[in-house]
């Protein structure tokens, strides 16, 4: 049993920066895998980046690789996910999920989802 709570979207310029926060409840933070997900208008839900639970290996769609980072702090049950170079291509509601049946986040997600937090780049 885990519950996820998204922070730090907000409005920001194209080329701009933000950090997301994921705080997670949850004795065993630490075996969870992680990842972030966002979905646009019009769109279907898409893979962002993901972090094992294990060794902390990362992945990365091929739209944010570079210009993301992804990384965990188990001391404060905490995942974020570091956005530099913003697009108007990134505007979504950007939810954390995670996997405690897997050492790994798939592309569809895991167990359990955060509620959301939006994120708006204008050009």
């Amino acid at each position: 049993q885990v519950q996820l709570v998204e922070s730090g979207g907000g409005l920001v310029q194209a080329g701009g920066s933000l950090r997301l926060s994921c705080a997670a409840t949850g004795r065993t933070f630490r075996l969870y895998a992680m990842g972030w997900f966002r979905q646009a208008p019009g769109k279907e839900r898409e893979f962002v980046a993901s972090i094992s639970a294990v060794g902390g290996s990362t992945d990365y769609a091929p739209s944010v690789k570079g210009r993301f980072t992804i990384f965990r702090d188990n001391a404060k049950n905490t995942m974020y996910l570091q956005m530099n170079s913003l697009k108007p291509e990134d505007t979504a509601v950007y939810y954390c999920n995670a996997e405690g049946t897997r050492g790994t986040i798939t592309r569809t997600g895991g167990d359990y989802w955060g509620q959301g937090t939006q994120v708006t780049v204008s050009s």
